[in-house]
């Protein structure tokens, strides 16, 4: 009995030997005619830890065709920290062609990062063209200003070349479009007429070349080329406008709160004169009290009070007739005869 479960263990173990056997004898068959040999026992491990033993033999017989030894610890290193080992071998591969000095420590960093290795290795040799601004973002030139307030709209094609040594933490192209539009939105708004960047749109080239804004970035500028500029609106004449529109309705509104400040200063004064003229006619009305005051007291006699309204009478009798002259004194003569 114990023999047969030997038996079929043995069996069992020389499937398992006979599967995977047939399973991985194509990669190593494969690896060791293209002189970069990986041995079935490594084979057996990377299946076991989840590495794709493809694409790792793969990327090792590329390598080595390149003349790149690489060990495929690195290899699998890499493959399971997320990154591309397809795209990284290309881009040594790349580089090396290229002359271009690139370790596989750098290659692996940069795709890590999150970056197209192969694509920089291209654009290192082979410098892309950046369109400022970008026209898939909306915008399609760069408007400026000039001193005499006309308004230019200026576009911009950027040549760069990646710089593999500063492509991890470099900024990227969104960095250089934004420097470059920055920098001639100041050359133009520095000059004194929009005909002076007409005459020489090289200069706005030269002088945004000169302010090196390719510095911490992934790229490098190679040149700054006008493609278009062309004249748009007065911003300078419409902004005094603007402002004198603005001015005149503050002072409209300023010369309103004054005249409604007058007219409510107005009204004070016509409620005062009223007040007034009810405390003269309450003061005349003490007059008669105070005659009668007078009288009880001994104070004004007969005679006095006859005297004092034959005075008043006078004083009626002179106002009726200054009344009348002041009437009368345009009136035509009458006969008397």
């Amino acid at each position: 009995m114990e023999v047969i479960i030997l038996y079929v263990v043995l069996g069992i173990v020389a499937l398992g030997l006979f599967v995977l056997f047939v399973k991985f004898f194509g990669l190593w068959f494969r690896a060791l005619l293209s002189g970069a040999p990986v041995g079935p026992a490594r084979l057996i491990g990377m299946w076991l830890r989840r590495v794709d033993p493809s694409t790792i033999v793969d990327a090792r017989i590329m390598l080595a065709k390149a003349g790149i030894p690489l060990d495929t610890d690195m290899l699998e290193t890499h493959y399971l920290a997320g990154g591309d080992v397809k795209r990284v071998s290309q881009a040594l591969v790349a580089a090396n062609k290229a002359n271009i000095p690139l370790p596989f420590q750098r290659a692996a960093a940069i795709d890590l990062a999150g970056r197209d290795v192969l694509e920089a290795v291209r654009t290192s040799v082979n410098p892309k063209v950046i369109d400022c601004p970008d026209a898939t973002k909306g915008k399609q030139a760069i408007d400026a200003v000039a001193k005499d307030g006309i308004q230019l709209k200026v576009k911009v094609r950027i040549t760069v070349r990646a710089n593999i040594e500063r492509l991890v933490g470099g900024a990227t192209e969104e960095t250089i479009i934004a420097r470059v539009g920055e920098g001639i939105v100041t050359t133009i708004g520095s000059s004194e007429d929009y005909k002076a960047v007409l005459e020489n749109p090289d200069l706005i080239s030269k002088r945004v070349l000169e302010k090196g804004l390719d510095a911490g970035t992934a790229f490098e500028i190679l040149s700054i080329d006008i493609a278009d500029i062309d004249v748009s609106e007065n911003i300078g004449a419409k902004l005094q406008a603007d402002q004198a529109e603005a001015d005149k309705r503050r002072f409209q509104a300023e010369a309103e709160k004054r005249r409604a400040a007058a007219l409510a200063r107005e009204q004070e004064m016509h409620a005062l004169t009223q007040e007034n003229r009810a405390k003269v006619v309450l003061a005349e009305a003490e007059i008669p009290k105070a005659i009668a005051e007078a009288f009880r007291e001994g104070n004004l006699g007969i005679m006095d009070y006859y005297r004092l309204r034959n005075v008043q009478a006078d004083t009626s009798m002179r106002q009726s007739i200054g009344g009348e002259g002041q009437g009368g004194a345009n009136r035509p003569p009458t006969d008397q005869g």
